[in-house]
């Protein structure tokens, strides 16, 4: 895939959906009642519950990657959000590429949907080294893991000392 400085990103439609809403909003932690109890957001001045910035966030790194592919490596996302993104509605995000340097693209990324710009902002991802004109990515250097190991649990003294094993029937 050959990257250029003007290149325009294919049009990613995403219906919103009060599931995706809800469910963007639960993956994120995100439990602000606006995001999932129609009522509470209508007490607070909102026609209905809205998507929250981190499924925004996510789906703009979606997009990204969906055109360059999973080697594809985010290293900075900076959004702002404008209109909301209410339940019925699409957004609608599209892409130009308004750099290109060293192995590295930078993308300027928007998100519309009926009310207006529901996201606008920059994305800068490493390409993957086969991309022609990208320049090498480094390789790594150790063996070492990506990412640290997961602890075992710790285990409840309470539970520990109030439960028995299960015995066969």
């Amino acid at each position: 895939m050959t990257v250029r400085t003007g290149d325009e990103l294919p049009p990613l439609r995403i219906p919103i959906t009060r599931t995706l809403i809800v469910a963007g909003a639960l993956a994120s932690r995100d439990y602000q009642d606006v995001h999932h109890d129609a009522e509470a957001a209508k007490e607070k001045g909102s026609p209905d519950i809205f998507m929250n910035i981190l499924t925004t966030n996510g789906l703009v790194g979606r997009y990204i990657t969906d055109h360059f592919g999973p080697r594809a490596r985010l290293r900075k996302v900076a959004i702002r959000l404008g209109a909301p993104n209410y339940p019925g509605d699409e957004m609608v995000l599209t892409g130009q590429v308004t750099s290109v340097a060293e192995g590295t693209a930078e993308v300027a990324v928007i998100g519309r949907n009926g009310i207006g710009h529901h996201v606008t902002g920059t994305v800068t991802v490493r390409l993957p080294s086969d991309a022609p004109g990208t320049g090498e990515v480094p390789k790594r250097t150790t063996d070492a893991p990506r990412t640290a190991p997961i602890p075992a649990p710790i285990p409840d003294p309470i539970t520990a000392l109030t439960t028995t094993p299960d015995t066969p029937r």
